[in-house]
Parts: C-alpha cells; sequence; structure tokens
C-alpha cells in the first residue's frame, strides 16, 4: 500500500468530488427526461382510453386506476422479498425518502404568492410526515435486520 500525503488525499478527495457532483448532475437530468416521459405516456395512455370509449372514461379515472394498480404491485412486490434482501431495499427505500423530505420541504416552504399555495403547504406538510415516519421505521427496521446477524453474548 503506498504513503500518500494529505496533499495528495486532499487532490483525490476533490476530484472525486467533482466527479460525484457530475454524475448527480447527470442523474438528475436523466430522472428529469425520464419524468416528462412518463408524464407524456400518461397523458397519451389517458387521451386514448378517453378517445377510445368516446368520451366515457375519464383520464383521471384512468389515472386512477392506474395509481390504484401501482398500490398493489407495490405491496406483493414487497411482500414478496427474502428476509436476506431486506436491508439493502430498506436502505434504498430511505434514501428516496430523503428526496421526498427535500421537495416536501421545499413544498411547506412556498411563500403566499398565489392562489393554491396553501394546497402545496398541506400536500407537501402530510408528505412530510409520511416519508419522515417512512425513514425512521426503516433505520428501526434495517437496526432489528443488523441486529440477527450479530454474535449473542452469553
Amino acid at each position: 500500500m503506498s504513503n500518500i500525503t494529505p496533499d495528495q488525499a486532499l487532490e483525490k478527495a476533490t476530484a472525486a468530488a467533482k466527479a460525484a457532483g457530475i454524475a448527480a448532475q447527470d442523474a438528475a437530468a436523466a430522472a428529469q427526461a425520464a419524468q416528462s416521459y412518463v408524464d407524456q405516456l400518461a397523458t397519451a395512455a389517458g387521451a386514448a382510453a378517453h378517445s377510445i370509449s368516446g368520451g366515457v372514461i375519464d383520464p383521471f379515472v384512468f389515472r386512477l386506476s392506474i395509481f390504484v394498480l401501482a398500490i398493489f404491485v407495490g405491496y406483493y412486490v414487497v411482500w414478496s422479498v427474502t428476509p436476506a434482501l431486506h436491508t439493502p431495499l430498506m436502505s434504498v427505500t430511505n434514501a428516496i425518502s430523503s428526496v421526498i423530505v427535500v421537495g416536501a420541504l421545499l413544498a411547506v416552504s412556498v411563500p403566499m404568492i398565489e392562489n393554491g399555495t396553501t394546497f402545496a403547504k398541506v400536500f407537501g406538510f402530510l408528505a412530510l410526515v409520511m416519508a419522515s415516519v417512512n425513514i425512521f421505521g426503516g433505520f428501526l427496521v434495517t437496526n432489528r435486520m443488523l441486529a440477527m446477524y450479530k454474535k449473542k453474548e452469553r
């Protein structure tokens, strides 16, 4: 193992931080593009269902049914995960929830400029509470799972 000076370590850490920043920007751009694509796809699917049914199916009802189906699929996917994969799954869930917390904090801090910002504050607060419960619950579950692998002291 080679010995490096503190200056070299600082340079390497700075380079790694810059690379991580670029990767984060690329990931954010990809996520934004994916969200745009999903929005377009949902709009197109809702419009298609609306036109096929002759205007009988409201696009809101169509999207609501997709949301309800996603809840059931998510439930069955999570409960079918083997216990060995629960800890990594909870870690990823905590990471996603931390992003939700940031968005919820932004929604809660929206200044009262236009109509409808009270709605954003209420839903932002609800998202903040639910994501916080998810994060802390995830940490509790992760601690409990990791405690299962510790050697028992006698």
